[in-house]
């Protein structure tokens, strides 16, 4: 009979040694986050100074803001190294990079996933068109974030007289994820998750570079108490697990069935959304959409169009998604991003990007930071901080059309809607349409090359990006635009016509 890898929470952080590679599983909101492993790890780190120089890895964001998920590891000393995809639920983690405390790379989010399956399967690196012409691709900033940071995670390679970025392997000491349920073998499974993301391609990784995998669960089981189907990760790579009765689901939610995809239940009745700037975006941005398309939202303003399609009783008409994995179903916003009820399919997150990757989204609504003349937007560095781009730029480069949903500036405007559609009483401080993005996310020459259409929608004006450039091909009723947008940009827009008027229902409360 094979020894049971129950153990403690101390016993398991006491197995993660001085300068490991550590990978990290999680989403925002809690989603699959670790919570129990976290605070042991670092309380073994505040009370003797172990493990330390450790080089941390994860393809999403994982926190609260404030102490928990990544927020653990951001202590000087405890930290030398982090790839991240998203950083914005860990400001300590932000002030270390900020400060060159610590090297701070970025990978996109489906690119990490997947660059954990690589390694775990032997292979020399991820090779993919994904992060050509953005920050990652060497010729720009390969993917480092801050001075501290040296050398690059990428290399330009050519293939049948095509470029491609090689992402570069390298060992994973550990790998800390969570599932439900385990065995005393280590079957882990993931029955009662909202999401599998790339938990197993973790594991993976870890066990065959001969590192550790420790997995949290809520429930302990007998020996072979679990269906062969549930068992997501094996026991073969499994070393340890520890038992956490107080896990839940995420932050704010215990458990829900309906959004591990065990059970359906009835649809929540739609919320009608109070009248903001944002909702006038979301109008704007959902005149893009058609029946039968393959979406995704990004996070913040965009999923207004989520929304919207939800209020508006058109779940049905589309496929919508989520980079961690999950397909349909109610698509949950602010810290619940990620999750979904009453999903109609969960598959692991590397997947799910193989399906971007390749093209199989039709639209995509994300945010912006910036826009530049070239129609290069900016979501991962925004003022000298690193914010990261989770998944936007395997979905923004390979989505057919991507519409990118934002307010015109910021900081100060005060706008006011009415009958006769929009009346800008002050302009914003910040300016974001610019002349050149602080950091290239998605870039505009790469998009025009693939044919990909790309729209930029905010409340005031439309963009689309042409040959010509960016273009302004559509005006807020009330605003006039040669004195409210053209004149409050970075840049000349290319104007070839009058702008069409948008439409006035968007404008009205």
């Amino acid at each position: 009979m094979k020894p049971s890898k129950f153990m403690t929470a101390d016993q398991a952080a006491a197995l993660i040694g001085d300068g490991a590679t550590v990978a990290l599983i999680g989403g925002g909101g809690g989603l699959v986050e670790a919570t129990c492993l976290h605070e042991a790890i670092e309380r073994r780190f505040l009370g003797s100074g172990h493990p330390r120089d450790l080089t941390v890895v994860h393809s999403l964001g994982i926190g609260d803001r404030r102490e928990r998920g990544v927020n653990r590891f951001a202590h000087e000393g405890m930290v030398r190294k982090v790839i991240g995809g998203h950083w914005t639920w860990s400001p300590r983690m932000q002030e270390l990079a900020r400060t060159d405390k610590i090297e701070a790379f970025v990978l996109p989010g489906g690119v990490a996933m997947q660059l954990f399956r690589e390694i775990g399967a032997g292979r020399p690196g991820l090779f993919t068109h994904v992060g050509l012409g953005t920050f990652v691709d060497p010729r720009i900033e390969g993917g480092r974030m801050n001075g501290a940071a040296k050398g690059s995670l990428t290399e330009l390679v050519e293939v049948d007289g095509r470029e491609y970025l090689r992402y570069k392997p390298f060992p994973v000491d550990v790998a800390v994820i969570r599932g439900s349920f385990a065995d005393p073998e280590g079957n882990i499974s993931l029955d009662q998750e909202p999401a599998n993301v790339d938990i197993y391609a973790a594991a993976l990784a870890a066990h065959n570079s001969g590192g550790k995998v420790i997995v949290q669960v809520r429930t302990a089981v007998a020996a072979g108490a679990l269906p062969a189907r549930s068992v997501r990760v094996p026991g073969a790579i499994v070393d340890a697990v520890v038992v956490d009765p107080g896990q839940s689901m995420g932050y704010d939610v215990v458990y829900d069935p309906t959004m591990s995809g065990e059970i359906k239940g009835p649809p929540a009745d739609p919320v009608p959304q109070p009248f903001t700037v944002r909702q006038a975006i979301a109008r704007r941005a959902a005149d893009e959409l058609r029946p039968g398309a393959v979406l995704n939202y990004g996070f913040g303003i965009p999923d207004g169009v989520a929304k919207l399609v939800a209020e508006r009783g058109e779940l049905d008409l589309y496929y919508q998604t989520i980079e961690h994995g999950t397909y349909g179903g109610e698509l949950l916003d602010g810290l619940l991003f990620g999750y979904a009820r009453n999903a109609t399919a969960m598959i692991d997150g590397p997947s799910q990007f193989d399906f971007y990757s390749g093209g199989g989204l039709d639209i995509a609504f994300l945010g912006f930071g910036e826009i530049d003349r070239h129609g290069n937007v900016n979501v991962s560095k925004l003022g000298g901080v690193t914010v990261g781009p989770g998944g936007f730029i395997d979905i923004a480069q390979n989505a057919k059309k991507v519409v990118f949903c934002g307010s015109f500036d910021a900081k100060g405007t005060n706008l006011a809607f009415g009958p006769d559609g929009l009346t800008i009483r002050r302009h914003g401080e910040v300016t974001k349409l610019v002349a050149d993005v602080e950091q290239i996310t998605f870039s505009g020459p790469e998009a025009l090359k693939r044919g990909q259409e790309v729209v930029y929608v905010t409340e005031r004006a439309v963009f689309r990006l042409t040959s010509g450039g960016v273009t302004l091909v559509e005006v807020a009723p009330g605003v006039d635009a040669a004195a409210d947008v053209i004149a409050r940009m970075g840049f000349a827009p290319h104007v070839p016509a009058a702008p069409t008027p948008m439409k006035l229902q968007h404008f009205q409360p």
